[in-house]
């Protein structure tokens, strides 16, 4: 049976992040790292206009900075240099400019699969063995270690189990580790738009009665839609054709961006606050969406895993410790409390006073957004929290 120091179930962005934050440090220790992950990578990247993307923050380019795969990724990152928030029907508004903030960008947009395939091209196999595809249908704890048993009937085992393999994770349920839940009784469009007018790297948070939407640059002028509705009335907006489509957006977004030419295929995910109840055990570390799914308005969520990636892979070069020990998996969990606890309570706190229908909220929110123009400290906290440096200047 093969044994490895450190096996990670789930080899999407975060998982592969972390491997890229580790190898470095593991190739000086000798110590071998397992990534398993049920999709395999295609051999050659393919433009797509349909393609899922993220949001990365500036905090995010300073850690793939780190970890030399930037100058790659960012041939297809679309900068954001201006960040324009409002509230539909009122009066309140606030811009957020890289300018003023002294930063090239507040943050980028990237498609999924070129992040992954930036992130896959830069692993050692020196040091990290791939099981692709491949998927981990059972983890037994052992004194010293997990026990994985793979769906093809092979086994391994390892000194630290990392689990990061997204929102709906099966094992975390087998594991036992419970989840605080907090639906949003919304779900989220998702699609690829293209406007009449060029972007220029505006990015927009619009606000509304029936549900915030987000409007983001992509290459070749295309933008990507956040549009988060009740559940009913997302699936009526996916079912709608295409120019159907666009007039009701239109006429929730506005002409900021000229007339809205064309849209790709819709997406509909039902939305919910999760948080794992235990993130670290013993030899085993809960990771990415599977510790923590945040609304997509913020653009938040991948930003704070790949904090979290950042901050175990620290800790765990850091330490003298053997791989597995409670004590530096309980270090590495304190770390990154206060990052978790403001990013989390930033995003559902947004979501819920900007979906709001209660006029006093209403009002107050207003008030807020044009606070922060007139108060520069709150805006620049403001800002710092979207650019993912709200509580790590090392990033």
């Amino acid at each position: 049976m093969s044994r490895f120091n450190i096996a990670i179930v789930g080899g999407g962005l975060v998982g592969a992040s972390l491997a890229l934050s580790l190898q470095a440090g593991a190739k000086a220790r000798g110590w071998k790292i397992v990534l398993i992950e049920p999709f395999a990578p295609g051999d050659s990247w393919q433009p797509s206009y349909d393609a899922r993307s993220s949001a990365l923050s500036f905090g995010a380019r300073r850690i793939y900075e780190r970890l030399g795969l930037w100058q790659q990724i960012s041939r297809r990152a679309e900068p954001i240099m201006q960040i324009q928030v409002s509230d539909r029907g009122r009066f309140g508004a606030t811009r957020l400019s890289a300018l003023e903030e002294g930063v090239p960008a507040l943050g980028y947009v990237v498609e999924n699969a070129w992040l992954g395939q930036c992130l896959w091209a830069g692993l050692d196999h020196e040091v990290i063995s791939w099981r692709v595809p491949a998927e981990v249908r059972s983890m037994q704890a052992l004194a010293d270690g997990y026990r994985l048993k793979l769906n093809d009937d092979t086994e391994l085992e390892c000194d630290l189990a990392i689990l990061a393999d997204g929102g709906r994770s099966s094992l975390r349920e087998q594991l036992g580790i419970a989840v605080r839940q907090q639906p949003y009784d919304q779900s989220a469009l998702i699609a690829n738009i293209t406007p009449g007018e060029a972007h220029c790297g505006q990015a927009f948070e619009r606000f509304t009665e029936e549900g915030p939407m987000a409007l983001l640059p992509l290459p070749e002028n295309r933008c990507a839609l956040v549009w988060t509705r009740t559940g009913n009335d997302t699936k009526r907006l996916a079912a709608l054709d295409d120019r159907s489509f666009l007039n009701e957006l239109q006429g929730v977004f506005g002409y900021r961006l000229g007339t809205l030419r064309q849209v790709g295929a819709r997406h509909v995910y039902p939305l919910a606050l999760i948080e794992a109840e235990e993130q670290v055990r013993s030899h085993l570390v809960i990771l990415g969406n599977a510790a923590h799914s945040l609304h997509p308005i913020a653009g938040q969520g991948f930003n704070l895993s790949l904090r979290d990636a950042d901050a175990l892979a620290d800790t765990l070069l850091d330490s003298e410790a053997p791989l597995g020990d409670l004590a530096v998996l309980l270090a590495y969990r304190d770390r990154q409390r206060l990052d978790q606890q403001l990013t989390v309570g930033f995003s559902d706190k947004v979501t819920r006073l900007f979906g709001s229908k209660q006029s006093v909220i209403a009002t107050g929110r207003n008030l807020g957004l044009l606070g922060l123009d007139l108060l520069p400290p709150a805006k620049r906290w403001f800002a710092r929290q979207a650019m993912g440096l709200g509580t790590r200047p090392d990033v």
